[in-house]
């Protein structure tokens, strides 16, 4: 609880304990009225500085101003206690809500921890550790293994290889050297980095991705919208409806010869206010969406506006990418297949030949051979770009890489088309097999998508740029609805545009992504969602979700909170319009009096405020 909720229990607590105090106790005419304008002030000093402000402004018609009009008239006929009452309860009411919200913005603010603390401002040779807004575009800062890359920049000196799973997914680390751009949050894994900055940290990566969460109140669903445009009509039309209460039945009265009974009817009048007061649509429904992306923040899952977190919750059909999406991006050894060596023997051999390489290939050969590679046994090594690798390993003259370089060295042998990356490999200049290389399903990538069929979805398809063979075997252990492969990034908007108009009127469509090729459908889908944790500037920017970590269960995850905040709003507007409407007619007609109209404003506010705190408690598996 902030400073400022914190006083306004304290008002609460003094008023509430006066009120109850003054009513007990036998006092009685101007001493009564002065003792109970106490706690009136204390607790609604606020309130009626706003209403009056808003008639000043030439904005008269909010909660402000029925709930000045509503207590002023109460106090002015003597109802003390229920005056006060209806300020004390709103104010319950109003604390209610901003604890709510106070705790989506904690859940948001608790996943920004991407935020680098300081920058390394290097200055003729010195080292100064400063916040990364003073750093300016061409500054030179040094980054330290283990620290993170606090601006985007391009590196001047120093190489090494990169941690960018907290913001691209990438299990594989990235490998950079002088010229190579760099992007903030990735982390400097074994060597020191001299950078120079090409943005300021306002336009970085980070920066963006906080100033995404930051905007995403702003932009509004349709039932926010419905509720911002009932409110305005609304409220008119009860405070005329009030007035006219309070005055066409005692001048009917009076022309009929029966008393005006002015004091009955005004009461009526200001009840029939008080019950009539929005508070529980107008703070509840923006609330409930509020809650609903603080909670889905809390488990990793970044949503734009409560447009999209509404959209999201229409998703009949979802569209992947297929290379860091549903699969790893990360190499591993899948088969190997000798040709008159051993296993061990070709294996052994090809992790020595690409032991000098940086390639993620070849590592993930290295980690597979899983013994130390003595590097006195290895001479001649040479690196043949686009093709592969050769090198001399004891007396073996060993060459390993793609059907490119086995076509140099006139291989004659049919070359396997596989389901995967294949480096093939001769010794002594004859063909020795091949081994596969594929890329690792992610572990969660089954279970994602038996949930969205759980949903109800499913209709799921796979756009990739990879070879056929190698598409099919992913959709086929996944069981993908439908696969298509050798794309082009165009081809994959066309594909997109296929499905979307081929859907019923109230289906969405969301696409999933990872990289910058991804960006066009991401913008062109009805939702587009960022997978591996926050993608490519481009992804980020054309993405309506973004997800912090490469889990695709997620997926099915963020879909389940959206029905569950629509299920709600929906839930709200029905009892709150339903109560209202029994109490502003049992109010007209003398049955109501101000304690109901407490309840039927105050209680359906706390009651929907409540409810729409549940789009917060978000569930993981």
């Amino acid at each position: 609880m902030n400073k400022k909720q914190k006083r306004v229990l304290i008002r609460i607590i003094i008023s509430a304990v006066l009120v109850v105090a003054f009513a007990l106790l036998p006092l009685k005419g101007y001493v009564r009225f002065a003792a109970f304008m106490i706690p009136y002030i204390v607790i609604g000093y606020d309130i009626l500085k706003k209403a009056f402000k808003g008639i000043i402004n030439r904005q008269v018609f909010d909660e402000n101003f029925l709930m000045a009009v509503a207590t002023v008239g109460a106090i002015a006929l003597g109802e003390y206690t229920e005056g006060v009452a209806v300020m004390l309860f709103y104010q319950i009411g109003e604390l209610f809500q901003s604890y709510a919200v106070g705790k989506s913005r904690r859940n948001i603010s608790n996943l920004m921890d991407i935020r680098p603390d300081y920058a390394n401002l290097e200055t003729d040779g010195e080292i100064e550790s400063v916040d990364p807004d003073e750093v300016e575009i061409g500054s030179i800062i040094v980054v330290k293994p283990g620290e993170k890359i606090p601006i985007d920049g391009e590196v001047v000196e120093g190489s090494g290889m990169l941690d960018t799973s907290a913001l691209t997914g990438e299990s594989l680390p990235r490998e950079v050297a002088s010229g190579d751009e760099v992007i903030s949050g990735c982390i400097n894994l074994d060597s020191v980095l001299r950078i120079k900055t090409t943005k300021e940290f306002g336009e970085s990566t980070v920066s963006k991705i906080l100033d995404m969460v930051e905007n995403a109140s702003s932009k509004k669903s349709k039932s926010e919208n419905f509720i911002s445009v009932f409110a305005k009509y609304y409220t008119p039309i009860v405070c005329y409806s009030a007035l006219a209460l309070a005055v066409v039945p005692p001048v009917v009265r009076l022309v009929i010869g029966m008393q005006p009974l002015w004091g009955t009817w005004v009461y009526r009048a200001l009840t029939f206010l008080v019950i009539s007061c929005p508070c529980a649509l107008v703070i509840s429904i923006p609330l409930t969406f509020f809650a609903g992306i603080g909670g889905a923040s809390s488990r990793g899952i970044l949503i734009k506006g409560s447009n999209y977190l509404e959209t999201l919750s229409k998703v009949k059909n979802v569209i992947f990418d297929k290379t860091g999406t549903l699969t790893e991006g990360r190499f591993e050894v899948a088969e190997i297949k000798p040709v008159e060596v051993s296993e061990e023997k070709l294996l052994e051999l090809v992790a020595y030949a690409e032991s000098f390489s940086s390639h993620p290939i070849g590592k993930c050969v290295i980690e597979a051979y899983g013994k130390e590679v003595d590097k006195t046994r290895i001479t001649d090594v040479k690196e043949i770009g686009g093709h592969g690798v050769s090198a001399k390993i004891d007396e073996y003259e060993v060459s390993c890489g793609n059907s490119k370089l086995m076509h140099t060295l006139e291989i004659k042998e049919e070359l396997r088309e596989a389901e995967g990356t294949v480096i093939y490999v001769a010794i002594d200049g004859k063909y020795a097999g091949y081994i596969l290389i594929s890329d690792v399903i992610k572990k969660d990538s089954k279970k994602a998508l038996d949930n969205l069929k759980k949903l109800g979805i499913t209709k799921t398809y796979m756009l990739t740029g990879d070879a056929k063979k190698v598409a099919d075997k992913v959709a086929n252990e996944l069981g993908i609805y439908e696969v298509h492969s050798e794309l082009l990034p165009e081809n994959k908007v066309d594909i997109a545009e296929r499905i979307i108009s081929s859907q019923g009127a109230n289906e969405k469509t969301a696409f999933v992504g990872d990289g910058i090729n991804d960006a066009p459908v991401l913008s062109r889908a009805d939702i587009g969602i960022a997978m591996g944790a926050m993608g490519s500037d481009a992804a980020i920017e054309a993405a309506d979700v973004v997800l912090m970590d490469d889990n695709p269960k997620k997926i099915a995850e963020a879909i389940k909170i959206s029905r569950k905040c629509l299920r709600i709003v929906y839930e709200n507007i029905g009892f709150a319009i339903g109560v209202k409407l029994i109490c502003l007619v049992l109010g007209a007609v003398g049955i109501a009096n101000m304690w109901l109209a407490i309840f039927a404003d105050v209680g359906v506010m706390v009651i929907a405020v409540l409810n729409a705190v549940r789009a917060l408690i978000i569930r993981g598996e």
